[in-house]
């Protein structure tokens, strides 16, 4: 079966199940072999349609956060029953689209070892041990709200979101100016991805705000689904440590 994948966590997962991926987007990164060598279809915002099309595909794996809903109807309607579309909000929905794209795939039985595997190394939701705020874009100063697969997997390893997005936004601009203005959350994680939070950012944010504390995290470890949960435990287990620190 040969697949496109316009969502990079979804590409690594369809690599580790050895499917047949003949495209994926330019920040479809891992493994990184894979990310050297095959046809880059554009971006997860502006995939090029044509190019997908081009490369015939059986299947189109796309996610409704990531991709842009009018290039999502346009591929669904060149590839009548050919796309894929997943909705990822909680770590349960995460391994049941796992298991659902393993079944479209015909690696069922390696989906399900890969989900139980994850299942076990997660564990059980843990208590919530603080709260925090994280950013997802820096100006404007965009936090993720509580309906979102990031929302659920800082809860899943106790970690409060402090910042509630409401109804309005699930990725709501706060308004604030974290350089100047006051801060809606006293700790904050600060993702590699989409912003590419860097030790830079961290000197005037200390200056401006130094009753908060700012810790810089592992983006796919918040934010991707599939295999990557595997290789993160570790990395989420000492960052709710660290908010536990002060709580």
């Amino acid at each position: 079966m040969r697949v496109v994948s316009l969502v990079p966590s979804w590409t690594e997962f369809l690599h580790d199940l050895d499917v047949d991926v003949v495209g994926q987007t330019k920040f479809c990164v891992r493994p990184a072999s894979k990310f050297r060598t095959l046809p880059r279809i554009g971006g997860t915002k502006n995939v090029k349609v044509q190019d997908v099309l081009a490369l015939k595909p059986d299947l189109v794996v796309a996610n409704r956060e990531e991709n842009d809903k009018t290039q999502v109807e346009a591929l669904m309607e060149g590839l009548a029953g050919g796309v894929l579309l997943t909705d990822v909000r909680t770590v349960p929905d995460a391994w049941a689209a796992m298991l659902q794209l393993g079944e479209r795939v015909d690696r069922a039985a390696d989906a399900r070892d890969m989900v139980n595997r994850i299942r076990d190394a997660w564990g059980e939701p843990r208590a919530i041990v603080g709260q925090a705020g994280y950013a997802v874009w820096s100006s404007p100063w965009m936090v993720a709200g509580h309906d979102t697969f990031i929302h659920d997997v800082m809860r899943h390893w106790g970690i409060g979101n402090a910042l509630d997005g409401g109804t309005e936004s699930r990725y709501p601009t706060t308004g604030e100016d974290p350089e100047r203005g006051t801060l809606a959350a006293r700790q904050w994680l600060l993702p590699s991805e989409p912003f590419p939070f860097q030790p830079k950012h961290l000197p005037a944010l200390h200056a401006a705000h130094p009753e908060a504390r700012f810790r810089l995290v592992d983006g796919e470890a918040f934010s991707w689904y599939g295999s990557r949960m595997l290789h993160v435990t570790a990395h989420l287990g000492e960052v709710a440590e660290w908010v536990a620190e002060t709580a």
